[in-house]
């Protein structure tokens, strides 16, 4: 069994690449540079930053800011790291695993292919959920993308960079504690009158100027995007599409998608209306969010509340969203019973910004 291979040692010093044989120990690797010097790496001090594909030359680090670098080409190294250190190996990239995950890629592309032969012989409706858990992440972020272009076209989109800049912060607190998510969330805000918003598939987020006016803190609209993010964690809005539009979207988009996939997932959503379960799903779930990232979870009660004291007044574009998201005062009453419960040291978001200033995100489109 090989136990030496020839890498290359760069000290973080200078960019040169020296030539090394490298060892694998128990505990550490031993670095042997060409003039005889030896140099220990234990285990516990190494990070690997490269090297997790096919191909991929493996790539160790140690040390800080600057650190010190060791460059193995041979994929074999790392299978051979897991066989003669087993106690350690596990900080380290397993090629074993590459493979599983080749052959389950496999597996699932002839699963989505059986998938949508069953949705043709015995409909959409009854098998939603099952091939909602089953597809690619890749097949949602390609039918979202075509949706935000049909209901949210660029020319439509608010691209303020200061007041966008504040939304990706917040976004980046809320994203925190989902460090394992597949999904990258993208939150668009469209030049929209109309208190709304929505989830498409595959991480995106679309919000109406009229629901940022509508929000009074930036707790609030993270209540609403924590709401929106569970639509998405969950495939709420995957499995209504594939539930409610026709077998041809689902062909579309496994096939390459196109515009016609994009047009017929927008009229979808357009239309959908989540069950009892799926917005009490997300609320749950956006609430426990909110307390996992700190923020005060309040936010999303009292934008809530905010809508409650609206209804029965003569204000069309918030009807839009009491009728995709139904029962306010029903979640009002289980959020306060949440709230009684919710611990933590919450931290004000974006404590220096005048959130009114952010009512203003649509303002460079004259608007």
């Amino acid at each position: 069994m090989t136990t030496q291979w020839q890498g290359h040692y760069l000290d973080g010093r200078t960019a040169v690449r020296q030539p090394v044989a490298v060892r694998i120990m128990r505990s550490a690797l031993e670095v042997i540079t060409e003039n005889g010097t030896t140099l220990w790496w234990p285990f516990a001090e190494i990070r690997q930053t490269q090297g997790f594909y096919a191909g991929e030359e493996v790539r160790l680090e140690k040390g800080g800011e600057i650190a010190e670098v060791l460059l193995v080409s041979d994929p074999a190294f790392l299978s051979a790291l897991h066989r003669l250190a087993p106690e350690v190996a596990t900080r380290f990239h397993n090629p074993s695993r590459r493979r599983l995950r080749a052959k389950l890629t496999v597996v699932a592309a002839f699963a989505v292919i059986g998938i949508t032969a069953a949705l043709y012989l015995w409909g959409i409706p009854a098998l939603s959920a099952a091939v909602a858990r089953r597809l690619p992440v890749s097949w949602e972020e390609q039918l979202g993308r075509s949706v935000v272009d049909e209901l949210a076209p660029l020319e439509e989109q608010c691209t303020d960079p200061i007041r966008t800049q504040a939304i990706e912060e917040i976004m980046t607190t809320l994203t925190g504690p989902l460090p394992h998510s597949p999904y990258t969330f993208r939150v668009i805000v469209a030049d929209d009158p109309t208190v709304n918003a929505f989830a498409a598939p595959g991480g995106y987020i679309v919000v109406l100027k009229g629901l940022v006016k509508k929000t009074q803190s930036a707790e609030e609209l993270a209540g609403v995007l924590a709401h929106e993010m569970q639509h998405i964690e969950k495939r709420h809005a995957t499995r209504m599409v594939i539930q409610n539009a026709s077998t041809g979207l689902l062909i579309a988009a496994l096939a390459g998608g196109g515009s016609d996939a994009g047009l017929e997932g927008a009229r979808t959503l357009g239309i959908l209306r989540y069950s009892r379960h799926h917005e009490e799903e997300a609320d749950a779930e956006g609430f426990r969010l909110l307390v996992a990232a700190n923020i005060d979870p309040r936010g999303m009660m009292t934008f809530f509340e905010s809508l409650q004291e609206e209804e029965g007044k003569d204000t069309p574009g918030f009807l839009k969203y009491v009728s995709t998201h139904p029962n306010t005062m029903e979640r009002i009453e289980r959020l306060r019973s949440m709230a009684g419960h919710a611990k933590g040291n919450f931290v004000k978001l974006l404590p220096q910004y005048d959130w009114k200033d952010m009512h203003k995100i649509c303002q460079l489109k004259g608007r």
